[in-house]
């Protein structure tokens, strides 16, 4: 996995703030040792003793004030606030006291993302929160030597058209930005160029449609099968003439069910390495893990969170 040894090496040069929340799971505080020994971040594990008393009192006080139009009230928010630094960590990010913040080894994408989305806020780019994988392919020729970003396999259900390009711009500013390639965004479907016909095909095509008017300068294409959209030889009977057909490296998937099947079945039958969800379309980096991730996923999460500061 020569491609993450690598997003480490060029994270000890950004040197960024990460705030690890999960300071009494035995992995997260693992991976802090060696994301401090290593040099490939500066880690802020949020131990009881980190925790400011008044700031967090007066973070208490700025979360109720930007909830209380939802009908939030104060005692529900110490209750967050309580004793899970959850919260205190996302509202660090949110006043750029870190840089990047990371949890979910031991909560659940929905607690993790409603921290991030309400502390944090989103991107007025983008208006969606959404989730993308970094997977490493061992062994593989395609992608980007087997390097892809699927998207979004851990957040939005099911993306109207609209989303999903917002979806497909946020997962190719993220290949960009910290694996320093090219994006070549296929968006999915069980239809190449209207092979098979049906609603789902359709939000598909709409969703390209809107991604070339958001995004022109974006190399980008759909809808295409999986195998259309990775595989040169495939991709010249299917889809001649694609500029990203069979050679796409952002693969993004049509709903959540089907890129949350397909990560997880490439990284157990292929061997790939994931890391993530690394979540998208927030004012601030922010990865979530997996609840099956071991130390050295954390550190790798870390690395690319630091990269994505810019």
């Amino acid at each position: 996995m020569d491609i993450l040894k690598d997003l480490r090496e060029k994270a000890k040069a950004n040197k960024k703030t990460i705030v690890l929340t999960e300071y009494d799971d035995k992995r997260v505080a693992e991976a802090a040792k060696i994301i401090q020994a290593e040099g490939i971040a500066v880690p802020l594990l949020l131990t009881p003793d980190k925790v400011d008393q008044k700031e967090k009192q007066r973070y208490i006080e700025e979360y109720y004030e930007l909830r209380k139009a939802k009908g939030v009230d104060i005692e529900s928010v110490r209750k967050l606030f309580a004793d899970d630094p959850l919260y205190y960590g996302a509202m660090l990010a949110r006043e750029g006291k870190v840089d990047g913040f990371i949890s979910g080894a031991s909560h659940t994408t929905a607690d993790v993302c409603r921290a991030a989305i309400t502390c944090i806020g989103l991107d007025p780019g983008m208006m969606i929160a959404s989730s993308c994988f970094i997977m490493v392919v061992p062994d593989c020729v395609y992608g980007d030597n087997g390097a892809f970003i699927f998207a979004d396999c851990g957040v939005v259900p099911d993306p109207n058209a609209r989303q999903l390009a917002c979806i497909a711009i946020a997962s190719a500013e993220l290949a960009e930005k910290v694996l320093g390639s090219r994006p070549r965004v296929a968006l999915l479907s069980y239809s190449t160029k209207g092979s098979a016909k049906g609603k789902d095909v359709e939000k598909v095509q709409e969703a390209v449609k809107i991604l070339k008017e958001m995004a022109p300068g974006l190399q980008a294409d759909g809808e295409l099968q999986s195998d259309a959209a990775i595989v040169p030889e495939i991709a010249g009977i299917k889809a001649p003439g694609s500029p990203v057909a069979g050679k796409a490296n952002v693969l993004i998937f049509p709903n959540l069910e089907a890129g949350n099947i397909c990560y997880k079945m490439t990284e157990r039958l292929a061997k790939a390495k994931a890391v993530g969800p690394l979540l998208t379309g927030l004012k601030r980096p922010c990865s979530d893990l997996s609840r099956g991730c071991s130390a050295q996923d954390v550190v790798d999460c870390a690395a690319i969170t630091a990269l994505r500061c810019g």
